[in-house]
C-alpha cells in the first residue's frame, strides 16, 4: 500500500461523499479507491468510515484522522509545489475568511492589486463575522480583528484598529457632549453585540446597569455599518472602529466623543495554520498585506 495514495483517497472520499466521484476526481477506478480506504483502515487498525447503500459517515477515529491527513497532504503538496515552481511563484486557489464590514469597505482594492501581481492565484473570499475554524472549514487564511488569544495558529499583525466613541453633531447639540466617562450615563448607546465590556472599560458607562436614568431607544446590532449609519442619523453614541467611521468623521457627519479616553487599539491580524512549509500562495498574500494599508492606516487620516 502506498500510504500517501491511500490517505489522499480517504480524504477525497470524505470531501466528495462518494467512491464514484472520488474515482473520477483522482482518475482511478471505484474498486481501487475502495481498496485504498480498506487497506488504510487495516493498517491503522480502526474503522474510518461507516458505509451504507446511500451515505458514508465518518467515525470518531475517521474525523480525527481526516484533519491530520489533510495537513500532511497539504504539506506534501506545498513541498512539491515549492520545488517545482520557479522562484516560488504563487498559484492555486486561496480561500480567505474576512469580517463583513471591513472586507466590503477595504478589501476589494487589495484583492485586485494582489491578483494583478499574482495572476495564477484564484481567490475564494468568504465574508463572515463569525470566528471560523480555518483548519476544519478549509480556509487558507483568516483576517480577524480584536485582541487575539494564544492558540496553535499563527497570527501576524497587519494594522492597528482604532476604536472611537462618536456621535452626530446634531445629537450632541441636543443631548450634550460628554466631558467625562460618567457623563455617558443617560445617553443613547448604539451597541455592537460582539463587543465585550471586559475588554473596553468605557462600556460600563454605556451599559444598562451603568447607573442613573437612561433614555429609551438603545439599538443593538451584530453589524457595525448599521450602527455607524444610525449614529450619523442622530440615534445616539457608538463605539466603532475608524475603518468604519473615518470617512464620516472627515466629512463632519460624526464627531469624536471623549478622545482623551480612547480605548487601546485592537489589531487586524492575518491568521493561518501552523505549518512547517507554508504554501507559497499564503506566504505571498501575507507578505502583500504587510504595509498595504499604510502607517497609520489611511482610514485614520482625518
Amino acid at each position: 500500500m502506498d500510504r500517501l495514495d491511500a490517505m489522499r483517497a480517504f480524504v477525497t472520499v470524505v470531501a466528495e461523499g462518494s467512491f464514484t466521484r472520488t474515482a473520477e476526481r483522482l482518475a482511478l477506478s471505484p474498486q481501487l479507491v475502495s481498496k485504498h480506504v480498506s487497506q488504510l483502515e487495516q493498517h491503522l487498525g480502526v474503522r474510518l468510515l461507516n458505509r451504507t447503500t446511500r451515505r458514508l459517515h465518518l467515525t470518531e477515529a475517521g474525523a480525527a484522522y481526516r484533519q491530520r491527513a489533510e495537513q500532511v497532504l497539504a504539506e506534501v503538496d506545498d513541498m512539491e509545489q515549492a520545488l517545482g515552481e520557479l522562484q516560488g511563484q504563487a498559484r492555486g486557489r486561496l480561500r480567505i475568511s474576512a469580517p463583513l464590514s471591513f472586507a466590503i469597505r477595504h478589501l476589494a482594492p487589495l484583492i485586485n492589486d494582489f491578483q494583478r501581481a499574482h495572476p495564477a492565484v484564484d481567490i475564494d473570499l468568504q465574508l463572515n463575522d463569525r470566528k471560523v475554524d480555518i483548519v476544519e472549514e478549509g480556509f487558507d487564511i483568516a483576517l480577524r480583528i480584536g485582541r487575539l488569544k494564544s492558540s496553535s495558529l499563527i497570527a501576524k499583525r497587519i494594522a492597528p484598529v482604532r476604536l472611537v466613541l462618536c456621535a452626530a453633531p446634531d445629537y450632541l447639540k441636543a443631548h450634550g457632549t460628554p466631558e467625562q466617562p460618567r457623563d455617558l450615563t443617560g445617553h443613547r448607546f448604539l451597541r455592537y453585540r460582539y463587543m465585550e465590556e471586559s475588554q473596553e472599560p468605557l462600556l460600563k458607562w454605556l451599559s444598562r446597569d451603568g447607573g442613573g436614568e437612561r433614555e429609551g431607544g438603545e439599538l443593538t446590532s451584530n453589524n457595525g455599518d448599521v450602527l455607524v449609519e444610525a449614529a450619523i442619523g442622530g440615534a445616539g453614541i457608538a463605539l466603532q472602529p475608524t475603518f468604519l467611521t473615518g470617512e464620516a468623521i472627515r466629512q463632519g457627519r460624526l464627531a469624536i466623543v471623549l478622545p482623551e479616553h480612547e480605548p487601546e487599539p485592537l489589531g487586524l491580524y492575518a491568521v493561518y495554520a501552523h505549518r512547517q512549509l507554508l504554501a507559497s500562495k499564503v506566504r505571498h498574500f501575507v507578505d502583500f498585506l504587510e504595509g498595504y494599508f499604510g502607517d497609520p492606516p489611511y482610514w485614520d487620516r482625518f
